[in-house]
């Protein structure tokens, strides 16, 4: 077993170095575009971060085009860090607009929360997505109200039906609190605050990678709460991805918003997925795509001699149900990788030669688990859903990941895709999803079924990535 084989057939991964949050996410032209913070010459210290570039046509097969947006402005002597990207203009004027956050990082004896620390707003145009023009400062820390801390970053952008541009920056106050800014702009050049978005209780102590979602006409803001290890659902993690539900009628722009936090959900239940971000594409559906990493986590996502780190998830389609939960499937051009179907003992192991699967189970009843490998354990109980890392080798094959639950009283489908060294699972028709990386030893996988289930499924995939490191 090499390090390629953990390499990814449909989930997107740098050539070499570290990947880290989805940026400028978005459909132009018929071509998606996910940009993607960026090391290419990861593991060096201090290697230079800024936005890697893939592109595709079907959200499938890929071309990775090198790192495009360097920190090479005083504005980002640190870090060209996380935004969005918006389409702008008509016909032969169309557009378009890269947000992003330039850090900077002064040299002193700096807390970097209150001193030490700019975050300044950037802006590129492009006419295609690929031709970037020149870089343009919109905000500083001086521009942000009074009561921010440094910590302020990571712009998404949109208009209104009545021309207004709106932006909203995650942000930390100086009571530690987190928090989201919102401004407005008649341009999308010229910003001036409008307010602050806050929740009705402390949660968490920064809120990062804010993005506004609307569903059906209910809008929803997504962002990844800072400071949440003590929560009980947090597996004493210190940072977390999830979405808050708006009330009815309610949106971002609305001045006098109180965010209610006992609306938060999770977006995953799993090990790995931190920093996602939405966008609308031609077809007009709301995709998520998230990376499959976190910050400060106490497990290892690339074991001695890898040279790349990280990978992000599929595509998700993103759609509302009646009791205002968000359900993800994977985006359904991935079944255009289904190979070979393979078949399955209903009761029992079955070898599957190589290590990329789209597994479909149909139909439990009553206490299930499915088993990859014996050292990864997917099972229903009657009370919650646990996904374990078990066995002699759990330590080595998890990398320090141990064991994810969730609330569950009824398991009716599953969705496992494998692929490589990632894995992601959809549960009750995607209401929960939960991802991981693992990295096996064997060369083929082994798949164990217990309990009962009125169908199961099974495909080899192809590899739609060998584009982004041939």
């Amino acid at each position: 077993m090499t390090h390629s084989a953990w390499r990814m057939g449909f989930h997107l991964m740098p050539p070499t170095g570290w990947l880290n949050d989805p940026n400028g996410l978005c459909q132009f032209d018929g071509t998606y575009h996910v940009f993607h913070q960026y090391s290419p010459t990861w593991p060096e210290p201090h290697a230079p971060r800024g936005w890697g570039h893939a592109t595709s046509r079907d959200l499938v097969h890929w071309e990775h085009h090198g790192m495009v947006i360097c920190p090479d402005t005083p504005d980002e002597a640190s870090g060209s860090y996380s935004g969005c990207a918006v389409e702008v203009g008509e016909g032969a004027t169309r557009r378009l607009r890269l947000y992003y956050t330039g850090n900077v990082k002064e040299q002193g004896d700096f807390d970097y929360v209150r001193t030490g620390r700019r975050a300044a707003q950037i802006l590129i145009e492009s006419p295609d997505g690929f031709e970037l023009g020149e870089k343009r400062v919109l905000l500083r820390n001086a521009d942000y109200p009074a009561d921010c801390t440094c910590h302020v970053r990571d712009p998404k952008v949109w208009r209104d039906a009545d021309g207004t541009w709106w932006m909203i920056l995650g942000a930390r106050n100086i009571d530690d609190c987190g928090m989201v800014l919102a401004l407005r702009s008649d341009d999308g050049i010229v910003w001036h605050n409008s307010h602050e978005i806050r929740s009705d209780e402390p949660f968490g102590f920064m809120w990062e990678c804010p993005d506004r979602i609307v569903l059906d006409g209910r809008a929803f803001l997504s962002c990844c709460p800072q400071g949440m290890a003590d929560r009980p659902w947090a597996h004493g993690m210190r940072d977390q991805s999830g979405y808050f539900t708006l009330p009815e009628g309610c949106d971002l722009t609305d001045t006098n918003l109180k965010i209610d936090v006992s609306t938060f959900r999770l977006w995953d239940a799993g090990f790995d997925f931190y920093a996602p971000q939405t966008f609308v594409d031609e077809q007009g559906r709301t995709l998520l795509i998230g990376w499959m990493g976190m910050p400060e986590a106490p497990f290892e996502s690339a074991p001695d001699g890898l040279d790349w780190c990280h990978c992000l998830t599929v595509p998700r389609v993103l759609a509302r149900l009646a009791d205002g939960a968000i359900v993800q499937q994977p985006a359904p051009e991935l079944e255009q990788l289904r190979e070979a179907e393979e078949a399955l003992v209903p009761l029992g192991a079955t070898v599957l030669e190589g290590r990329r699967h789209d597994i479909e189970v149909l139909g439990t009843e009553g206490p299930f688990s499915l088993t990859l490998d014996g050292a990864l354990r997917l099972a229903f109980d009657g009370e919650q859903l646990s996904l374990a890392f078990i066995g002699n080798d759990a330590s080595l094959i998890g990398a320090g990941r141990t064991e994810r639950t969730c609330p569950l009283d009824k398991l009716t489908d599953l969705r496992i895709l494998i692929d490589g060294s990632a894995v992601e699972i959809f549960a009750n028709g995607g209401r929960i999803a939960m991802a991981t990386r693992w990295f096996p030893t064997a060369e083929s996988l082994v798949v164990a079924l217990e309990g009962s289930s009125m169908s199961v499924h099974a495909w080899q995939m192809g590899d739609g990535m060998h584009s982004t490191y041939a």
